[in-house]
C-alpha cells in the first residue's frame, strides 16, 4: 500500500465558524457537530476567528480510493505507531484516509510504516 508524504506543516483548530476558512486552500477539513465546529488546515490558513488551536502536525495520505468494503486499514495504520507511542490524528474523506502526528514523530512514522511494508511517496 502506497503512503504519501504531504509537505505542509498542519493545524487543529475549534473555530468560532467558517467565514473566514481559506476554502481555496490546498488542504481544508472540517468538523461540525451540536457543540464545536473543528477545522483541520494548513498552518498558514488558520483563521483568526480560531478559538484554540493546536500546531506541529504533519501529514501523509492512503495513496488510491479505498473501497468502503475494506477492513482494517486505518487501524493496521494506527496499531503500529501506536505500539511506538506515536499518537495520531485522522481524518476520512470520501476517496481515503489522511493520518496527522505530530512533527517531532513524522520521520519516526514513516521509517516504521516503510520498515512495515509501506512504500512511502
Amino acid at each position: 500500500m502506497d503512503i504519501k508524504k504531504i509537505e505542509h506543516n498542519f493545524s487543529v483548530c475549534k473555530v468560532s465558524d467558517y467565514s473566514l476558512v481559506n476554502f481555496d486552500s490546498e488542504y481544508v477539513f472540517i468538523g461540525k457537530t451540536d457543540n464545536e465546529n473543528s477545522l483541520v488546515c494548513i498552518t498558514e490558513d488558520v483563521p483568526i476567528n480560531a478559538i484554540c488551536r493546536e500546531d506541529n502536525w504533519k501529514g501523509f495520505r492512503i495513496e488510491g480510493v479505498l473501497d468502503f468494503s475494506l477492513v482494517g486499514v486505518l487501524n493496521n495504520i494506527s496499531s503500529i505507531l501506536a505500539d511506538n507511542n506515536i499518537s495520531i490524528f485522522a481524518v476520512s474523506t470520501y476517496n481515503t484516509d489522511y493520518i496527522f502526528v505530530k512533527s517531532k514523530d513524522y520521520e519516526k512514522a514513516l521509517d516504521l510504516l516503510r520498515k512495515n511494508g509501506y512504500n512511502i511517496l
